[in-house]
């Protein structure tokens, strides 16, 4: 498709909006991102950082984000966004892990870096002084706003969620392509979605995350805007719509659960004619809020279904979900297969593990033994998730594996039950898991966020088991709830299994 690269339009309309903080008005041009960031990418120059070295940023959602970012992506480095919602410890893992030569962060989450001042060659910091660090502005001003004069295209090195685990990084084959080649997030924001200049994209979650970032990335090399909001609320979401005409938006299951348990009336005050799509991905979507999401925007809900390592990747829009409900979509990345424990293929219409063909292969950064698991005899590959496939190739995900429950022999999966319990209004969050039972094994517990502190928890325990035997078969519903002030699940829409606290595990 020719030269996609955000210099283009900073030579063309240097002062159209690359990104808008949505909910403080901060504004970046194409014009200032391109001159700051080739200051800064001059900068890591002068460090020594060359191509294929590593440079990891720890930020919340800012314009000098993607300014650091496009300096990483035009000077050949794999770029590292951090997750600032982890503990001190496990940022400073991947810093270590990924082998970062450089750390650039914000004044507000440099206390997360402060156990890796010895590893890294320089330290930068946004938005104020830190000891330590050196001023992102001055370093800024130390150096041309002009191109460095070997300029090539970078790759993201993302970090897998770590909900069961520590953070895998996944590493892209190479760095150094020329500069403005197309990327695959190009390819699927223009091909599936429709993004051009006229894009105006919506991103409500933190940057540190593989969509989000990989999809505002391809909107600055179609000469979109990008609008991102510090923090997630329904209303400055729809706030955001409205104010900046937005048409293409992304979210999780967990920001459509919040829109739609607003009050009809606060949905209605805003106008959202502007949006033609809004995507959602990342993690299971209960089939209720999705429908009732259709019901109120119209035909502009799409999904789709891959993950961070690229692994297969299925799409579908609103007309066909509503013909296949529930689905994640049909295949476009290669052949989906459904496999038994003993790997071999089941027929249509049969629950197991879903494995891919897929033209690209990926490897977990130092950790060749995780690799090859991800892998089969064959070459396909599989991010772990049950599923099956109706006759017409679409998908459809159970849960993954890892969270199967085994109660009495039979097994079940908790996704079925949290969609279930999701609809009640008394449940802003929940999780199912399985906890030891003497007798089965182990036994179905739901641990739920309540909308308010319930007055009658026992009463309000029997009343949400009740309402999941009204909608499921009885054996795969809770025998037990308990209710837990904050559920730990990521910015990213997945909830963090491994964080529940221990006694919400323990039988009584």
């Amino acid at each position: 498709m020719g030269y996609e690269h955000p210099k283009r339009y900073a030579e063309s309309t240097p002062s159209r909006p690359a990104v808008i903080v949505g909910d403080t008005g901060v504004t970046l041009s194409y014009g200032d991102m391109e001159s700051r960031s080739n200051r800064l990418a001059n900068a890591f120059r002068s460090l020594g950082l060359g191509v294929g070295d590593h440079v990891a940023i720890v930020m919340e959602n800012r314009t000098e984000y993607f300014e650091a970012v496009w300096a990483g992506m035009r000077a050949g480095l794999f770029v590292t966004p951090i997750n600032w919602h982890l503990a001190p410890g496990e940022v400073e893992y991947i810093i270590r892990d990924c082998a970062a030569s450089v750390l650039v962060t914000s004044s507000a989450c440099a206390a997360l870096t402060k156990g890796v001042m010895a590893d890294v060659s320089s330290r930068i910091v946004v938005g104020g002084s830190v000891e330590g660090f050196d001023p992102y502005e001055r370093v800024l001003e130390a150096h041309p706003p002009d191109p460095i004069e070997d300029e090539c295209e970078g790759n993201w090195m993302f970090y897998s969620s770590g909900t069961t685990g520590r953070p895998k990084g996944i590493k892209p084959p190479s760095v150094g392509g020329a500069l403005g080649e197309e990327t695959s997030f190009t390819g699927l924001v223009r091909g599936l979605y429709g993004g051009d200049e006229s894009t105006v994209y919506l991103s409500p979650a933190p940057l540190y995350h593989a969509a989000p970032s990989g999809w505002a990335g391809a909107v600055h090399r179609l000469g979109g805007t990008v609008v991102t909001l510090t923090k997630f609320d329904p209303i400055e979401f729809l706030r955001a719509i409205e104010r900046y005409k937005v048409t293409l938006a992304q979210v999780v299951p967990t920001h459509m659960v919040q829109l739609m348990k607003l009050p009809g009336s606060e949905r209605a005050q805003f106008d959202l004619s502007s949006l033609k799509v809004l995507v959602h991905a990342a993690a299971p979507c209960p089939p209720e809020i999705k429908r009732a999401m259709l019901e109120w925007l119209g035909p502009v809900v799409y999904e789709y279904y891959s993950g961070s390592e690229g692994v297969g990747f299925c799409a579908i829009g609103p007309e066909e979900w509503l013909a296949h409900p529930g689905s994640v979509g049909r295949s476009l990345l290669g052949p989906v297969h459904i496999v038994d424990e003993n790997s071999n293929e089941v027929s249509t219409g049969t629950e197991g593990e879903v494995w891919f063909e897929s033209p690209h292969r990926f490897e977990y950064h130092g950790d060749p033994e995780k690799t090859a698991s991800s892998y089969d005899h064959r070459g396909w590959s599989t991010l772990g998730e049950i599923g099956w496939v109706d006759p017409e190739g679409y998908l459809f995900l159970t849960d993954r594996a890892s969270n199967m429950i085994i109660s009495g022999g039979v097994n079940i999966y908790p996704r079925e039950v949290e969609d279930a319990l999701i609809a009640h209004p008394a449940v802003s969050d929940v999780a199912v898991i399985g906890v030891p039972d003497a007798e089965m094994g182990e036994s179905v517990r739901a641990v739920v966020q309540p909308s308010e502190p319930p007055a009658d928890p026992a009463g309000l325990e029997a009343d949400l088991i009740a309402f999941c035997r009204d909608r499921i078969a009885h054996f795969k519903c809770p025998r037990s709830v308990v209710f837990i002030d904050q559920l730990p699940r990521l910015q990213t829409g997945k909830i963090a299994r491994r964080l529940i606290p221990a006694e919400f595990r323990s039988p009584h």
